[in-house]
C-alpha cells in the first residue's frame, strides 16, 4: 500500500494538487492534524476536495474543536478517538495535542490521551487479522521528532505506544520534519505541507517488512 502523508497544511492547500502529482500513484492519503489556521472549519471541504483517492484525517491543535463535525460531513473518514482497518493494517487516529504553552484550541490531557489510545491499541495487538499497527497522531511522541532548542516537546502518553505500534505519523513541531526509528516503531514527521512537504509511504501487506519512506519537496 503506497500512502501519501501530509501535515500541516493550516489552511494553505495551493501545493496539494502538484505534492499529489509528485507522488504519483498512491492508495490512500492520511491528513494528521492543523488543517485550518484556527478556522474556519469550512476550510475541510475546500482541503477533501482535492483528493479523489481515500482520506483518513485528524485535526491538530490549531483547529478548533468543532472541526470533528466538519471532518464528519466531508468525504474524509474523521480517524479522531477511531480505528479503521484496510486489509491487514489497523489505522488508529488522535488529533490535538498534548498541552502547550499558548493554550491553542485543541488540546488534551496526558490522561485523555493515554486513555484514548489505550484501548485502541489493545484492541488492533489482539486482533487476528491485523498484521500492521499505523498510529496517526498530530503530537510527536516525547523524545522523537519532537526536539525544540529548549528540549523535547512531544506527548509523554504516546511515547508509551512506541514499541507497540509499526508506524507513527504526526505532524506538530514544523522544525522536526524528519524519519526516524525507536524499537520496533518508525516515526515519521512529513514536514509542513503549506511549504510543500509530504512524505510517500510503501507498506508492504506482509508483516516484518520494511517501511520505506521518500519525502517529497514542491
Amino acid at each position: 500500500m503506497k500512502i501519501l502523508a501530509i501535515s500541516d497544511p493550516h489552511g494553505d492547500y495551493s501545493k496539494i494538487k502538484e505534492m499529489m502529482e509528485k507522488a504519483g500513484d498512491f492508495d490512500l492519503a492520511v491528513v494528521v492534524g492543523d488543517i485550518t489556521h484556527f478556522g474556519p472549519d469550512e476550510k475541510v471541504e475546500e482541503l477533501m476536495e482535492l483528493f479523489d483517492r481515500p482520506v483518513l484525517a485528524i485535526p491538530g491543535n490549531c483547529d478548533q474543536k468543532s472541526i470533528l463535525k466538519a471532518l464528519d460531513a466531508s468525504k474524509a473518514v474523521n480517524l479522531h478517538g477511531k480505528a479503521e482497518q484496510i486489509g491487514n493494517i489497523r489505522f488508529i487516529g488522535l488529533g490535538g495535542s498534548n498541552p502547550t504553552p499558548f493554550n491553542t484550541p485543541f488540546e488534551l490531557s496526558e490522561e485523555e490521551i493515554e486513555k484514548a489510545l489505550e484501548g485502541m491499541v489493545c484492541s488492533a495487538e489482539n486482533a487476528g487479522e491485523c498484521g500492521t499497527i499505523v498510529l496517526l497522531t498530530h503530537a510527536p511522541p516525547h523524545g522523537a521528532r519532537d526536539e525544540l532548542p529548549f528540549g523535547h516537546v512531544g506527548s509523554k502518553a504516546i511515547q508509551k505506544f512506541v514499541d507497540r505500534v509499526d508506524l507513527i505519523v504526526c505532524g506538530h513541531i514544523h522544525e522536526a520534519k524528519g524519519l526516524e526509528q525507536v524499537g520496533k516503531t518508525v516515526v515519521l514527521n512529513p514536514g509542513e505541507a503549506s511549504k510543500g512537504s509530504c512524505a510517500l509511504i510503501k507498506l508492504e501487506e506482509a508483516e516484518g517488512k520494511p517501511i520505506e519512506v521518500e519525502f517529497i519537496e514542491v
